[in-house]
């Protein structure tokens, strides 16, 4: 019971600090509020987990960069529009995806030529990857091994790299 209060009282100590690296992640005083909630809970959810010979604060601090960028991750995926085409025509990007300029409306034009100029079983993986897909979705979505979809996935990023070698 007394290492519980202990490991509780450790924790809103740290409230203050965890409230200043949510606002530096997030720029928002809510959204950060939000995730200073999120972080206090799933300590507390996790404080079994917790070995004491390991500094508290770093463990702390890890679960909130954690839960900001998986919250990141999925919202960058919400916000994907995905090509239903049949050619492909349409990049996949995020709603905000820098076309308002005509150099960025060039560039995206550019990029989605060449990379529907990948066969299908690069252009595939890569597409969802960029849509914001984990390799392990990819890989149960399309039924192959991890191992394949990421060097798919390497292959199709340095054959874009290459294609695209001027835009650097």
């Amino acid at each position: 019971m007394a290492d519980s209060m202990t490991f509780k009282k450790k924790l809103l100590g740290l409230q203050s600090n965890l409230m200043n690296f949510a606002v530096q992640l997030t720029s928002n005083r809510d959204a950060a509020a939000d995730l200073v909630q999120d972080t206090t809970l799933k300590v507390l959810d996790n404080e079994e987990k917790y070995v004491d010979n390991v500094n508290f604060k770093g463990w702390v601090f890890t679960i909130m960069r954690n839960i900001f960028i998986n919250n990141y991750r999925r919202q960058v995926r919400n916000a994907t529009v995905v090509d239903t085409t049949e050619d492909l025509y349409h990049l996949n990007l995020s709603q905000e995806s820098g076309l308002s300029t005509p150099e960025g409306s060039f560039a995206a034009k550019e990029i989605s030529q060449a990379i529907n100029g990948f066969s299908a079983e690069y252009k595939e993986p890569f597409t969802m990857y960029i849509a914001g897909y984990k390799y392990s979705e990819i890989a149960d979505k399309m039924g192959l091994p991890l191992g394949t979809v990421k060097s798919r996935i390497f292959f199709a990023r340095k054959r874009l790299q290459t294609m695209l070698k001027d835009y650097r």
